[in-house]
């Protein structure tokens, strides 16, 4: 299925706008790093380090869940970002959840999603209580009746986080008192073009039932060849403002220098 026109073109006006604000915006606030500067001796390289970074911060995932709903609503019946969940969770339920996190934390059981939804779904819902914390999905669509919800989450996430959003999805099962689907998605393998394998997952997840890496991820929601077709894009983005980069790049680096000049 992969990408169409207007997906395309909606991706590039997505960034071209998130680029363009940027370079109108962004000022410096960390005005000198003496012992990088030193290291580096290079005040053109520091300052495109420092606007990268900036860039990254204010995109976070959000770049992920807007392109998630631009590549999926036109195969899904409905699909948003930061949606609401809802329902409550009972003290029964939280039990069963948290003996089987524990229990994958420990090596003591290995991950199924399909058995963990039966385990939490013959839990008692009886006396439940809403709780706000872990209401949010990063995204979610509904595609011929059946709903998915995403965990959008950085590439690289220590022991704690794979817990927390581990013990997140089968609280949406909670929740929605039925068998829905729920993954942990990661936007790209960062060990490409190896598996994906970190030692802090410790067989926390059912991959791929819950747990989608990459191209994993944006073919399933928009179809074979969406993630080079993806990649392309962001690439044609990318070359349209090289230019623009590397003079703010220049402009960022020139202010830089005077304020060296004037500590040395």
């Amino acid at each position: 299925m992969g990408l169409n026109k207007n997906q395309k073109k909606r991706i590039r006006e997505l960034l071209s706008n998130k680029i363009e604000a940027k370079l109108k915006l962004y000022g410096r606030e960390t005005t000198s790093m003496p012992f990088l500067a030193r290291l580096i001796q290079d005040n053109e390289k520091i300052a495109a380090y420092s606007f990268i970074h900036s860039m990254a911060t204010t995109l976070g995932m959000s770049i992920y869940e807007d392109v998630s709903v631009i590549i999926a609503s036109d195969s899904s019946d409905e699909c948003f970002r930061n949606y609401g969940v809802g329902g409550a969770i009972s003290k029964e339920q939280k039990a069963v959840i948290n003996n089987i996190v524990v229990k994958l934390r420990n090596g003591e059981r290995k991950a199924n999603i399909e058995k963990e939804k039966q385990e939490i779904l013959s839990a008692s819902a009886e006396n439940g209580e809403f709780q706000k914390t872990g209401n949010i999905a990063d995204f979610y669509m509904k595609r011929d009746g059946q709903e998915y919800y995403f965990e959008i989450k950085t590439v690289k996430p220590n022991i704690d986080v794979f817990e927390k959003s581990k013990t997140k999805l089968l609280e949406w099962i909670a929740r929605r008192r039925k068998s829905i689907n729920v993954f942990l998605a990661f936007p790209y393998n960062p060990y490409h073009p190896q598996p994906y394998s970190r030692f802090t997952e410790v067989g926390m997840m059912d991959a791929p039932k819950d747990f989608l890496v990459g191209d994993q991820y944006w073919n399933f929601i928009g179809g074979k060849n969406t993630f080079p077709e993806l990649l392309k894009t962001f690439d044609e983005v990318g070359k349209k403002f090289k230019e623009q980069l590397k003079q703010k790049f220049k402009a960022i680096a020139k202010k830089k220098i005077g304020f060296i000049l004037k500590c040395i």
